[in-house]
């Protein structure tokens, strides 16, 4: 199997420490040359790859920092062979973050429209947080793991009396390229 990972968080990424699995030829693309990228963007949106080179493309925690991400959807959907898997992590509470831009928070219904654009089929295409839920009363914002830990013991004693407890709401995609 060969994956392609977009915007690399560190060395060897954190999806690769996840997924050892024997046999996975594992590429990771960035736009910024880097000695560890086996793969360096031409621009955002093309990547210098052969169409049908990989049967899994994945991008976690990339689609909101890309300006067009119509564009971007069309030239995963390009390197992917037909029959293979898109996967996207997006994060949609998260509060802005330049890492250089910040542009798009994108809900199910925003990106079955750049899944429908791009020729890709949805799999599965779901807003949740895996967070534990921690009140009664919980809403979409940050992760408790973004606050100090004073903040954390108010939070909690708050919740235990019904307080809204923020958590992190990503978006979960997996789409297919048709045969």
């Amino acid at each position: 199997m060969r994956v392609l990972e977009i915007g690399p968080d560190k060395f060897p990424t954190t999806l690769q420490d996840i997924s050892h699995r024997p046999g996975i030829e594992w590429d990771v693309l960035g736009l910024e040359p880097d000695p560890q990228l086996q793969i360096v963007a031409t621009s955002e949106y093309e990547y210098p790859i052969p169409e049908a080179s990989y049967d899994m493309v994945v991008a976690a925690n990339v689609l909101e920092h890309v300006r067009k991400p119509w564009i971007w959807m069309r030239e995963l959907s390009r390197i992917v062979r037909p029959g293979g898997y898109v996967v996207t992590v997006n994060p949609v509470s998260w509060p802005y973050h330049e890492a250089p831009i910040d542009c798009w928070r994108v809900f199910p219904e925003g990106m079955q429209a750049l899944l429908d654009d791009a020729g890709l089929e949805t799999v599965v295409n779901r807003f949740e947080s895996h967070e534990a839920i921690r009140s009664r009363n919980d809403t979409p914002g940050r992760s408790i793991t973004a606050y100090g830990w004073k903040h954390q013991l108010v939070d909690r004693l708050l919740g235990w009396i019904g307080y809204p407890q923020e958590r992190a709401y990503d978006l979960i995609t997996v789409a297919r390229r048709p045969v």
